[in-house]
């Protein structure tokens, strides 16, 4: 995970339209402009990595930005990686090994 120091950290206003511009681009499949902030490449980059299954790419983005939404109303704080957001879930949908007993 990245961190930004305070005095660069946008509002939580600025940071939450500034993640929905990135989202609604990426699920648009099209960019509308050639400049990110190093944040915004991070989780590009992160969500590439992920390498999604088609069929499952576009539910699996909506239910990311929504929860990173809420993230950073909530709180203000920056939206995790795709790769971290789905490791959480996986790890919350799975059965607690009852062998460990």
């Amino acid at each position: 995970m990245w961190e930004l120091s305070v005095a660069n950290q946008p509002d939580s206003d600025t940071l939450l339209a500034q993640f929905r511009r990135l989202m609604n681009e990426l699920l648009g499949g099209e960019f509308r402009r050639n400049a990110f902030q190093p944040w915004e490449v991070q989780l590009l980059l992160d969500i590439e990595g992920c390498r999604l299954r088609e069929s499952q790419r576009e539910r699996v983005l909506k239910r990311y930005q929504k929860a990173m939404e809420a993230r950073i109303r909530n709180s203000g704080a920056m939206p995790i990686k795709l790769s971290e957001f789905l490791k959480r879930r996986y790890r919350q949908a799975r059965p607690p090994d009852s062998s460990a007993s």
